[in-house]
């Protein structure tokens, strides 16, 4: 089992995914209300294909070694 520190978004998998959904999809608009970003967001979730989750997410440390 492979502990992580306390706080190191860094290293967790998710956050590269966040990132990948502000900076394509999410950033630098201006949303009328609550209600256009939460449909810009349920778009940006829409477009994400287990292709691209699986290149975003991808973590060397959490790959099985071939022994």
């Amino acid at each position: 089992m492979l502990l992580l520190p306390p706080y190191s978004p860094e290293l967790n998998p998710v956050e590269n995914l966040w990132h990948y959904l502000r900076s394509h999809f999410l950033s630098n608009r201006k949303y009328e209300d609550y209600d256009a970003l939460l449909a810009a967001g349920t778009d940006a979730y829409r477009k994400l294909t287990p292709e691209i989750i699986q290149s975003v997410c991808r973590c060397d440390y959490l790959e099985r070694r071939a022994d």
